[in-house]
């Protein structure tokens, strides 16, 4: 990287810095405002208290972002015009690519950054925060996972979880799983006191197996020295932890992988309901690319408010901010309501944008 290149990107990292710490502790002050009192009364720790934070903004991250991103190269790009800088980049010989593209590289990062956020922190996290808030910040009172019923509609197999005995699901306790035959009779019931998970395969452990004729009817097992093991495999569940996990989560908690399993797993599910899950799942999948959409349209936009004035630059940038959320919420709107298709709404506001910022910036350059 040349030197120009690590002075763009230095100036540009400063109010990123600023505005991602702006924007993130106006969440934090709005949530102490509810939660100070409760956190003091518990004596969280910090480290906890970190945590608790980080896993409430997780939802959030991806709408942040792209707002910083955008507030932080408008800053950059105006700074730049203002004091001539851009002009004797331009007029040395320096492209407008080379002088954007350390803003974009950033702004990628960002997006792979954010879909890390989604995919991996937003799940766990997430999710134990939002029960460490719901238990008063008592976090070893947090409740386990119990009660859990899993339906495989594909497979006729229904599970029925007491309680959950870790936290990734990977051992559940007092464990009931229900196999039905395609025409709707039972063909076995398995009880045991624990199930484990152990190298893609659930084993069973205290496990008693009842066997259905074709009528339904309690019959005599045709395998008796194969039930009678008291640690057994059964490799023809194909269910996994997550699928547990999912059941115990809130659904925007979910990362992308568990959406799209649930959505192949679930074949039972409404048109209505499939079209709902199918627009969040696209919308996750499409939220980091809002980073570079947006770092797009705001370079531009950057040297208008240098070059003519501030307050066409800046309003310029805001009112495509808005517009694309706006055309974004319209569109969800349109497709939880089977207006339109849940995909092709997920992905129309960024492509329309991409192409704008596409337009604005080949028109700067």
């Amino acid at each position: 990287m040349g030197i120009l290149s690590r002075y763009i990107l230095r100036e540009f990292l400063v109010p990123l810095g600023y505005c991602l710490a702006g924007f993130i502790s106006i969440y934090v002050l709005f949530d102490l405002f509810g939660s100070f009192s409760r956190m003091l009364e518990a004596k969280i720790s910090f480290s906890d208290a970190a945590l608790y934070f980080c896993g409430y903004l997780a939802p959030y991250f991806h709408y942040l972002a792209p707002a910083a991103l955008m507030l932080a190269t408008l800053y950059t790009i105006w700074t730049f015009c203002r004091h001539s800088e851009l002009v004797a980049m331009r007029a040395s010989g320096v492209s407008f690519i080379t002088i954007a593209s350390p803003i974009l590289i950033v702004a990628c990062f960002m997006a792979i950054f954010v879909g890390w956020v989604g995919e991996s922190f937003m799940p766990r996290w997430s999710q134990w925060a939002y029960q460490v808030k719901n238990s008063k910040f008592e976090s070893e009172v947090i409740e386990e996972a119990g009660d859990l019923v899993l339906r495989s509609a594909k497979e006729y197999r229904t599970w029925n979880v007491k309680r959950a005995l870790n936290a990734d699901c990977s051992r559940l306790g007092d464990v009931r799983v229900t196999v039905d035959r395609p025409g709707g009779y039972r063909l076995f019931t398995v009880t045991a006191s624990e199930a484990r998970y152990i190298e893609g395969e659930w084993w069973l452990v205290g496990q008693q197996v009842q066997h259905y004729d074709s009528l339904g009817a309690e019959t005599a097992t045709p395998t008796p020295e194969l039930d009678a093991l008291p640690f057994r495999c059964f490799s023809s569940f194909s269910e996994k932890p997550e699928d547990f996990l999912m059941q115990n989560r809130k659904w925007q908690y979910n990362s992308v992988r568990d959406r799209l399993r649930y959505l192949s797993t679930h074949q039972e599910l409404s048109p209505e309901r499939r079209a709902d899950l199918l627009y969040d799942t696209w919308a996750q999948i499409m939220a980091p690319f809002a980073c570079i959409v947006i770092t797009l349209f705001a370079i531009p936009a950057g040297i208008a408010s240098g070059r003519q004035s501030v307050f066409r630059g800046v309003l310029g940038a805001l009112g495509m901010f808005f517009s694309f959320y706006g055309i974004d919420i319209a569109c969800m709107i349109a497709a939880k309501n089977a207006w339109v298709p849940p995909i092709p709404a997920a992905i129309f506001p960024h492509v329309v944008f991409l192409l704008l910022g596409i337009r604005l910036f080949i028109r700067h350059r």
